[in-house]
Parts: structure tokens; C-alpha cells; sequence
């Protein structure tokens, strides 16, 4: 047996079948890990592929549940958007894959975690940094930025020749335009004919969202309820569909969105290892409960505590982009966070209809909303002459800087 193992986050594509050999090549003993995000996959193909090729176990591990509950969630309730666009699917994905595969490798003994991310991407950091933070003591092989590694496979035909010399079976399919990552959150597009910024996307190419050419012409109406921010149900005031559990909720809201043309994104974005990269993406439930916990909290949420959280979000966001999901800043805001989500409950009614989700009504048990305070028509207990002093304390400023304004030009004026 081996004295060195390996516990390697395999998808059964070519890259990390390949990888697979050359880890037993060097003697170590491999452990294939397969995380299920809720990516359309055959697991136990994927698995027997994985055996045959040479691993001592292989595991297939079902995290929906908790990518929704721990990630997802979490996310959409800080206002996590990426250069305010990107809602983070792929991102929010990376540490609850990298924190199985940590227990898998302690649970069996392993010295070592691997991956096959590009040394030019993003999940190459995240993958990593979440292994320096959760056990610093295990080894982390990544082939792709080892010169050997990269010497020997120089392109797809190299690996493709490798996998036929040892008899790795692999779809050897004609290489894709671009490369596609899925899982529960979104679909996410890049590389190849997409690197080009002024090329439009084929239309082909979208899996999970209708174009909004063929998106009905009927609306449908959700009403999703949320429990200190969390959403724990979504009904279907059109035919009473009713959901709860988290993944199934989850899933209902993409499916959907899906048939709306909601949720697409196309934009360039800033890598954190400094490289700009084009991204398409599909984010159809995300982009509901974006928008209806955002308008809930329009009635729920105190003014500054909302505005400070704002303040937090685009950093909240760069987090967990650049790979940070298990640091200290993260337990710092997510502590904050949590506190600004208290009593965050309600029922927000959303109707979605070619691309857009529009609020169309909401309600809360802490509602901070004052309706007669708001009227026109009652006084609701507020004096209007109190505005008075409110003004014109908060004019003082604005006098003071116009008399200075008034001396320096009436002195330059002077001068002249």
C-alpha cells in the first residue's frame, strides 16, 4: 500500500481523470471525492470511472442541503453582489466542496487534499485558502501550476494521447467553444469564443433560462415567505404550488425564474489573481429571493442598521469572490450580519414576467413601517411645524460653507 494519500476533488472530465494516474504514478494512493452541488450529473458513472481508473475509494457526497442552508442563504441575506452584478454561484460553492473534501481526507488518514483548477483562476485561491484555514497540515497537490505538470500536458490533444496510453476512459468529444460550470445556485460560462467581449453569447448556449422571446406572456405570482431573513416557504399564487424544504424551495424557484428569462448576467469582472475575465451567468432562483428579501427589508429593517450593512456588502461580496469564506473578516461580518437579519420576517409577493421580478406587495410581524406616520391625509402623531428646527438644524452646515465662499470671493475680488 501506499504510504502517501490523496484525497482528489474529481469530477470524471479529463483534466482530473488524468490527474488521478499521475498522482498514482507518483505513488500515492487516491481517494476520488465527487461533491454534488446540484449539477445535472450520472454520480455513479462518475464514480465506476474513477475505481476503474485506479482510485482506492471513491466517494460521492450529496451537499445541496448545506450549500443552500450555510452558503446560499447567507449570501443573498448580506447583499453578497460581486461589482454589482455577479451573485456568486460558483464562488459560493467552492468552500462547501473544499470543506467535505477536508473531513474526507482527516476521516481517512490522508496527507494530502489535490485539485485540477487553472493556476490563472479564481478557484485554484479558493480551494486552497480554504484548505490553509480549515487543516493547514495536509499537503496541497495542484497540478496545473507545477512546471512538470505543465511541460508534459500542454493541451487537450496531450491529455486525450495520455488517457488512451492508459487506458483512462473518457468522453473524447470534440472540445467546446467555452467552458460551462454548473451547480445549484447558477450556471456559469466562460473561455473560448466568449473571450472576446464584443462577441454575443448563442443563443444555444443557455440552459437553465428561457430567451425572453420565448418566455410566456402570462405572468406568475410567488408569495415567499422569510424568517430572519431566511426564506422558509415560496407558494405559487397562480396554481398553490407550496414548497419548504430548503433545496426543494430552492429548486422551484429556479425552475420558475428559469421559464421567465430571469437571472441572466453578462459582464467582465475583476479576478483577484488580477486578470479580467468575461462571465455569463444564469443565477434564476438567486434572483428572485434577491429581490424580494431586498424589498422586505424596505419594511422590516431600521434605516441605519440597513445602511451600514450596505456599507458591509461590497466587502461581504470581495470575501467570498477572493476565496475568504473561512477567515477571521468573515466571522466578523457574518456575526454582524446575523444580528441585522433578526426579526427580518414576512410575506413579499413577487410577480415574474419576461425578465423582471417586481414586488407586488409585502407584509410583516415587525413591520417598521408606520402607515398613518406616512400618510398625507393624517397627522399620525407627527407635528409638520416641528420641520421647522429639523431644517433648519440641518441647513447650518450649508449657511456656514456659503458665507465662507461669500468672504473668499469678496477677498479675490478685492485683490483684483
Amino acid at each position: 500500500m501506499a504510504e502517501k494519500k490523496v484525497v482528489l476533488a474529481y469530477s470524471g472530465g479529463l483534466d482530473t481523470a488524468c490527474i488521478l494516474k499521475v498522482l498514482l504514478q507518483r505513488g500515492y494512493e487516491v481517494i476520488a471525492y465527487i461533491a454534488d452541488v446540484g449539477q445535472i450529473e450520472d454520480f455513479d458513472a462518475i464514480r465506476e470511472g474513477a475505481l476503474r481508473t485506479g482510485a482506492s475509494k471513491a466517494f460521492v457526497e450529496d451537499l445541496k442541503e448545506e450549500f443552500v442552508t450555510d452558503f446560499i442563504f447567507p449570501a443573498i441575506a448580506g447583499n453578497a453582489i460581486y461589482e454589482n452584478r455577479y451573485l456568486l454561484g460558483t464562488a459560493l460553492a467552492r468552500p462547501v466542496i473544499a470543506r467535505r473534501q477536508v473531513e474526507i481526507a482527516i476521516r481517512e488518514g490522508a496527507t494530502a487534499v489535490a485539485h485540477g483548477a487553472t493556476g490563472k483562476g479564481n478557484d485554484q485561491v479558493r480551494f486552497e485558502l480554504a484548505f490553509a484555514a480549515l487543516a493547514p497540515q495536509l499537503e496541497v497537490i495542484a497540478p496545473w501550476k507545477e512546471r512538470e505538470f505543465l511541460e508534459r500536458f500542454q493541451g487537450r490533444p496531450d491529455l486525450l494521447a495520455y488517457a488512451q496510453e492508459h487506458g483512462i476512459e473518457v468522453e473524447a468529444s470534440a472540445e467546446k467553444p467555452y467552458s460551462s460550470d454548473e451547480n445549484l445556485m447558477h450556471r456559469s460560462y466562460e473561455a473560448g469564443l466568449l473571450e472576446d467581449p464584443d462577441i454575443s453569447p448563442p443563443a444555444e448556449m443557455f440552459k437553465l433560462t428561457r430567451s425572453l422571446q420565448d418566455a410566456p406572456d402570462t405572468p406568475t405570482e410567488l408569495a415567499i415567505h422569510f424568517k430572519d431573513s431566511v426564506p422558509v416557504q415560496v407558494e405559487n399564487l397562480s396554481d398553490g404550488t407550496v414548497h419548504e424544504d430548503p433545496v426543494a424551495l430552492f429548486t422551484y424557484l429556479n425552475e420558475q425564474a428559469g421559464i421567465h428569462g430571469i437571472g441572466r448576467v453578462d459582464m467582465v469582472e475583476n479576478r483577484f489573481v488580477g486578470i479580467k475575465s468575461r462571465g455569463i451567468y444564469e443565477t434564476p432562483g438567486g434572483t428572485i429571493l434577491h429581490h424580494a428579501l431586498r424589498d422586505l427589508e424596505g419594511v422590516a429593517m431600521d434605516r441605519e442598521v440597513l445602511r451600514l450593512r450596505d456599507m458591509l456588502s461590497p466587502r461581504f461580496a470581495e470575501i467570498i469572490y477572493n476565496g475568504f469564506w473561512f477567515s477571521p473578516e468573515m466571522d466578523f461580518i457574518q456575526a454582524a450580519f446575523r444580528q441585522s437579519e433578526q426579526l427580518i420576517d414576512g410575506r413579499v409577493r413577487v410577480q415574474l414576467y419576461k425578465g423582471n421580478v417586481v414586488p407586488m406587495g409585502r407584509q410583516s410581524s415587525s413591520l417598521l413601517y408606520d402607515q398613518e406616520l406616512s400618510s398625507m391625509d393624517v397627522s399620525g402623531g407627527y407635528d409638520q411645524e416641528d420641520a421647522w428646527g429639523f431644517i433648519r438644524i440641518s441647513s447650518l452646515r450649508l449657511r456656514a460653507h456659503k458665507l465662507i465662499l461669500g468672504q473668499v470671493e469678496s477677498e479675490e475680488d478685492g485683490a483684483e
